[in-house]
């Protein structure tokens, strides 16, 4: 039981890792869902603003997350979601370093030549778009950091809660429940922390707006949450088989340990 076990929270890490730092790199990209879908904008308004499903990228995989750390939970507790989430941390914040370091090199200027032109002829300068793309605001990666940490620890807070409930029924329930709380909170601490407090006061966004984009995000984040339901159930059933019959001790050992 004890390898099986190990393999698979390492699995189940390595996934929640990757889609983590990747979800933050790619998220510097906005994209248009209804575009993507071939619908027309939907135009609501919110608050005085009109908003559409305009969505950063990271929330393409980003449910990915949302999955594996139900599914930590399920199985490891509280301190196995807290442990793959603090080094989540660690990783996202040495990758925005690492980036940071590597803009501030002198590109090579055969690349630059290379690449001075785009696929229509124009004037381009990729050291520019590269350097554009992938550094951000201070205030943007504190507040992206802080609420990924925030919403998964509440995560777990409220699928103990949820788990000490429902006991093994109802699985939808506390992996659905915790992940539109957690949600509801990371998608206002984020753009709250980016876009508010921390943002300078020239390029600061009015709280109104704020507001008014973090319910589009919610709604999104709402919506794929309800959508994954059966996916979730899909990953229990085939770790159960991969676990055997020591599945049910594993799942009851996580459960204890996350009231002791």
């Amino acid at each position: 039981m004890k390898n099986k076990k190990q393999q698979l929270f390492i699995i189940l890490a390595a996934i929640f890792l990757t889609n983590a730092i990747l979800a933050e790199l790619i998220g510097v990209k906005i994209f248009s869902l209804e575009e993507t879908l071939g619908f027309a904008p939907v135009n609501l308004n919110i608050l005085g603003y009109t908003l559409n499903f305009n969505l950063t990228a990271g929330v393409v995989i980003w449910p990915v997350v949302f999955i594996t750390t139900d599914i930590i939970n399920e199985y490891f507790g509280k301190r196995g979601v807290r442990k793959v989430s603090f080094i989540a941390v660690g990783c996202i914040s040495y990758a925005f370093l690492m980036i940071y370091v590597v803009t501030k090199l002198d590109p090579a200027q055969f690349w630059i030549d290379v690449n001075d032109q785009d696929s229509l002829g124009n004037p381009f300068n990729i050291d520019f778009a590269f350097n554009k793309i992938y550094t951000q605001g201070l205030g943007i990666i504190i507040g992206s950091i802080t609420a990924f940490l925030i919403g998964q620890l509440l995560d777990v807070a409220v699928f103990q809660k949820l788990r000490k409930i429902t006991g093994e029924k109802m699985i939808w329930l506390r992996a659905t429940g915790s992940t539109l709380i957690s949600q509801l909170v990371d998608s206002f601490v984020v753009l709250i922390l980016a876009f508010y407090i921390l943002a300078p006061a020239d390029n600061r966004w009015e709280l109104s707006q704020v507001v008014s984009v973090a319910a589009i995000n919610y709604i999104y984040k709402f919506i794929i949450a309800i959508l994954l339901t059966p996916v979730i159930y899909s990953g229990h059933y085939f770790i159960d088989h991969y676990l055997g019959e020591d599945a049910n001790a594993i799942k009851e050992e996580a459960a204890e340990s996350n009231f002791t």
